[in-house]
């Protein structure tokens, strides 16, 4: 079995020690240990090209925090390879597993004690490109002062016009990151949906709306001083419609058995502090 390892980029330097550590796990049970190339030449190590790494493992492993696994899943997408998410960032949600506690799931791993869910994913046609988002897919103004005009058609019928500084198409994961931050709504990750969130929208009758995955959304702005961002990772100057459906593949995490999402959303969200 091989396991290919993408570290945290800004901290990369700093997990050295920790990714090692990680790694002697993961041979001490027979599971051979490939890294990135870049995450290789940032701590002295030899590496492979990403894609490359991709094509050779069985799993791959991101190491920081949930934008890693976020920037992951995006770019080996088209691997179809599940992909462990080891918890040296911050925020957690996506990346579950601590590194303290590695060997045991290792060894749950390999006893098939784990479970793979399975995320809903946007597929963006932008010109002549195809364009993948795991969290979300932003159309925000390039310009403080202005305001922009984003139509919006469902199926080829038309939905609305939001005016203000952007709008959030979210996919059920990625309801917890921006979109929760421009007010929109939590949705169970594991549902399949668009979630629709106005960005500090003009008019305060401009609400979040979750339309179903089978939608094909178009979305097309007036002025030509905005910009496409995906996954809050990759931006793009837009001067063209842009049009969203739901990928045909999912996004395939690897977590412990015993992760609950309830759980997790009352630690990170600070929910109340027990039952009643």
């Amino acid at each position: 079995m091989k396991a290919g390892f993408v570290l945290k980029p800004k901290d990369t330097l700093k997990i050295k020690d920790m990714f090692l550590k990680i790694k002697s796990v993961f041979e001490k049970y027979n599971i051979e240990v490939l890294i990135d190339l870049v995450s290789a030449k940032a701590i002295g190590l030899l590496g492979v090209e990403f894609e490359s790494m991709c094509k050779q493992v069985d799993f791959i492993v991101a190491l920081g925090g949930d934008g890693t696994l976020i920037s992951v899943s995006r770019r080996a997408y088209k691997f179809d390879k599940p992909i462990l998410g080891i918890n040296a960032g911050n925020l957690g949600f996506l990346t579950d597993i601590n590194p303290d506690n590695i060997e045991e799931f290792i060894k749950d791993f390999l006893n098939k004690n784990y479970r793979i869910d399975e995320r809903m994913v946007i597929e963006i046609g932008y010109k002549n490109k195809t364009l993948y988002a795991f969290n979300d897919v932003v159309i925000s103004k390039d310009v403080i002062s202005s305001m922009i005009n984003i139509q919006v058609d469902t199926n080829e019928r038309f939905l609305n016009t939001y005016r203000g500084d952007g709008l959030i198409f979210s996919t059920p994961t990625g309801s917890t990151a921006y979109n929760l931050s421009a007010g929109g709504p939590v949705v169970y990750p594991l549902t399949e949906s668009f979630i629709l969130t106005p960005i500090c929208p003009h008019s305060l009758s401009q609400r979040p709306l979750v339309l179903p995955s089978d939608f094909i959304i178009t979305a097309s702005v007036k002025e030509n001083i905005s910009k496409l961002i995906i996954d809050g990772q990759e931006i793009y100057s837009l001067d063209d419609k842009i049009i969203l459906k739901k990928a045909k593949r999912k996004a395939k995490l690897i977590h412990r058995v015993e992760r609950n999402y309830f759980d997790v959303l009352r630690e990170k969200l600070n929910w109340g502090e027990g039952k009643c």
